[in-house]
């Protein structure tokens, strides 16, 4: 542990007590994380499969899991546990699944599975529903978040409506169990309620996880507080690592109070702050020490680094939307050229994702490569789609999201009547839409010809179950499935162009080729894996961090305040410091605007050598053309620390010093190249 401070090396000893470490932004936490991890084994007796290291994205897990390994390997590592809060509860969910009820070969719903089984409920049973199907799986998420149940939330209800509500959240949560499906929200929820009322599982568990290393601990919001309580227990033998001014996921139920509870949950707890930054200069350090301090806080940290106080942050005031996109990208330009900097050590920051749409053009009119956060996930492909939903039906049939998906993909001449008078007959008897088919009285609602067509596919799907159930290596089955269905002929259909319907297809053998593979090895949990769970841990995987892989093309990055925590970047531009922008009007309306100023914070701690800001003085807003006035955010700063631009009177001969300068870069590179 040589190359750690002494705070880090203290947080990695320390083992008397429950421990919570206050981690600033750049300041080693992953370090003291892995580097405990390898303390508890090799000095402190600890055997690897009773220690659970928890973070919230795979992309930390992994990261995690590699540093380990470069510390501890072989044997002695064996069974270690470093996943995700989702992962974690998945593993728990599928080893208890009887006593949650749930038959084995259960599926996780998505998003998009969740909202159109919300969608259909109200088609079916609500009609009229004032709710968007969006608006209600927030509430639900949240209510799941809070760990209520739909009958705590009815009795809380006060009106009609709130009734009405909670009314559609019992039958979401009865559709869910009728289908043998949890949702995401489920992975946390259904582990907590099973500790609660099994407390001979919650011990089984507590004996399985010795010790418990938290990562971002303020992002946990109250059931995954909740959960992390349960397993530590009484022993109390926990590290969790935190920055409450980093704390900017209040919207999806984050608690940054979590870290505050700690302190009365478990008197004995230990602080350590690490404070020196290993990331910024002094003067973006000081400038987000000065600007957080105006919120309050419970724990105090400065942070700090050796790195010398470095260049003034610019604030540079622009005429229009149109001038501050066009300035940033030519300041990239010339900084490109003088500094010899590398595109990718570029991020544009903005706190709303429009933002990316003038920054797209412009760059693209100037020829610099660039790289949108947030790209098509490869398994948000219809083709990815429609081969998970044909997976996911032959390992539950009951899963009527996977069964409305693809059962006329190809087309097999079931209608809408024919689906309609199927889905009448499910919900008469209480049945799947599966096995819906078999039922004696389906001729009551559809036609002959439909149900031959119905039973063609229910054939289709059980085939392909026989071979899962029965063949050692299950992929040549899958891929004769696909044969089967001509689905290859139906890209070819509903592609623009053969090579699109062939790269497609390609797409669809790589998914099959990726579940051969974790079925040999998973290297997330360590261990080969059946067909149903290396189906829902892809499932999984994708709705934690959607492919965010890293990215090592030179491109400038183009990303929002929230999707930049964790990065860093020599050179950072944060747009629209502007009142309604940043802080966000939501978040002044309804008195967040401490949030909003830890992504701020979170912003300007992502730069590592040069800082900038932008804000227009004209920006076009629903049509019309406003007169934004500056965020208050600039004027928490250490304005000796700022260099501010457009404010006042242009400066001529500044401007052509610049200019000149660009223009010599400009010539140094050309003759450079010839």
């Amino acid at each position: 542990m040589h190359h750690l401070n002494e705070r880090q090396k203290a947080s990695v000893t320390w083992i008397s007590s429950p421990l919570l470490v206050l981690a600033g932004a750049g300041s080693g936490k992953t370090s003291v994380i892995t580097q405990k991890i390898a303390w508890l084994i090799q000095e402190c007796g600890y055997q690897a499969r009773h220690i659970a290291a928890v973070t919230f994205t795979n992309k930390a897990a992994r990261e995690m899991k590699e540093r380990v390994a470069k510390l501890v390997s072989g044997p002695v590592a064996k069974g270690l546990i470093v996943a995700t809060f989702h992962n974690l509860g998945l593993n728990i969910i599928r080893n208890e699944a009887e006593k949650l009820g749930l038959r084995p070969g259960f599926t996780i719903f998505d998003q998009e599975d969740a909202r159109s089984l919300i969608r259909d409920l109200i088609t079916r049973e609500y009609p009229d529903t004032p709710q968007e199907p969006d608006e209600l799986l927030h509430q639900f998420s949240a209510w799941k978040n809070d760990l209520l149940t739909a009958d705590q939330v009815r009795r809380q209800a006060l009106t009609q409506d709130e009734l009405h509500t909670a009314e559609l959240f019992e039958r979401y949560m009865a559709y869910l169990r009728a289908y043998n499906a949890v949702d995401f929200d489920d992975l946390i929820l259904l582990p907590v309620q099973l500790f609660r009322q099994h407390p001979e599982v919650l011990e089984r568990w507590q004996q399985r996880i010795r010790y418990l290393l938290v990562d971002e601990y303020q992002d946990t919001n109250h059931s995954q507080y909740e959960l992390v309580k349960l397993l530590v227990g009484l022993h109390a033998r926990f590290t969790v690592v935190g920055d409450d001014d980093q704390s900017i996921y209040a919207w999806r139920g984050a608690r940054p109070e979590n870290l505050v509870r700690l302190q009365k949950d478990f008197p004995g707890l230990k602080v350590i702050k690490l404070e020196q930054n290993y990331r910024s200069t002094a003067r973006i350090l000081k400038a987000a020490n000065v600007l957080i301090a105006n919120n309050p806080h419970v724990f105090e940290k400065q942070l700090w680094s050796d790195f010398g106080m470095g260049e003034t942050i610019r604030v540079i005031r622009c005429a229009n939307e149109e001038a501050e996109t066009e300035r940033i990208v030519t300041d990239i330009i010339d900084q490109h050229l003088k500094r010899r900097a590398k595109y990718k050590d570029f991020a544009i920051l903005y706190r709303s994702n429009h933002f990316s749409r003038l920054l797209e053009m412009k760059l693209q009119a100037y020829q610099v490569p660039y790289r949108l956060s947030g790209g098509t996930s490869f398994f948000a492909r219809a083709e990815i789609k429609d081969a998970m939903a044909y997976l996911r039906l032959a390992v539950n049939p009951d899963d009527d999201a996977a069964f409305l998906r693809v059962v006329n993909v190809p087309r097999r001449e079931i209608g809408p009547t024919t689906l309609e008078g199927l889905s009448q007959c499910a919900h008469a008897h209480q049945l799947s839409l599966f096995r819906a088919i078999n039922d004696p009285d389906l001729g009551e609602f559809v036609r002959d010809r439909g149900i031959a067509h119905l039973k063609d596919f229910r054939d289709l799907i059980l085939d392909a179950q026989k071979h899962l159930e029965q063949d050692d290596d299950p992929v040549p089955a899958l891929r004769k499935l696909f044969i089967h269905v001509d689905y290859e002929d139906w890209l070819h259909q509903t592609s623009a162009s053969p090579a699109q319907a062939e790269r497609r297809m390609k797409n669809v053998h790589l998914l099959l080729d990726q579940i051969g593979r974790m079925m040999e090895y998973d290297p997330l949990d360590d261990e080969p894996l059946g067909f149903e769970e290396a189906i829902n841990k892809l499932v999984l995987r994708d709705m934690l961090d959607q492919q965010s892989d890293e990215d090592d093309e030179d491109r400038v990055q183009l990303l929002t305040l929230h999707a930049s925590k964790g990065l860093e970047y020599p050179h950072v531009f944060i747009m629209g410091l502007e009142e309604d922008i940043l802080p966000h009007r939501n978040s002044i309306e309804s008195d967040q605007v401490e949030e909003e100023r830890r992504l701020m914070y979170v912003g300007i701690t992502r730069a590592r050598q040069t800082l900038t800001l932008t804000l227009c003085a004209q920006r076009k807003q629903y049509g019309e053309k406003i007169e934004p006035t500056p965020s208050r955010f600039l004027d928490e700063l250490p304005q000796e620390d700022l260099e501010f631009e457009g404010f006042g009177q242009a400066d001529p001969e500044r401007s052509k010093k610049i200019a000149r300068a660009t223009l010599d870069a400009l010539f140094e590179d050309l003759g450079r190249s010839t």
